[in-house]
């Protein structure tokens, strides 16, 4: 994926995550949402250590991203 589609991609994720988080109540969540909320946690995670590798590959840099 090219640096352009992961930024967008990210982008995405944020509003999704954003979404979820409005629809989260106070308190007692339930399952569903958390569930829905760690996985898009989890996918933006992976899409910023991907856009993070491609970043560094571009000026060079070969050090691996730290979480």
């Amino acid at each position: 994926m090219d640096r352009k589609r992961l930024e967008d991609k990210l982008k995405e994720l944020d509003e999704k995550i954003a979404e979820v988080n409005k629809r989260m109540p106070a308190h007692s969540a339930k399952p569903p949402i958390m569930t829905e909320l760690f996985a898009l946690e989890d996918e933006r995670d992976e899409v910023f250590k991907q856009l993070e590798v491609l970043k560094q590959k571009q000026t060079g840099n070969n050090k691996t991203p730290s979480p």
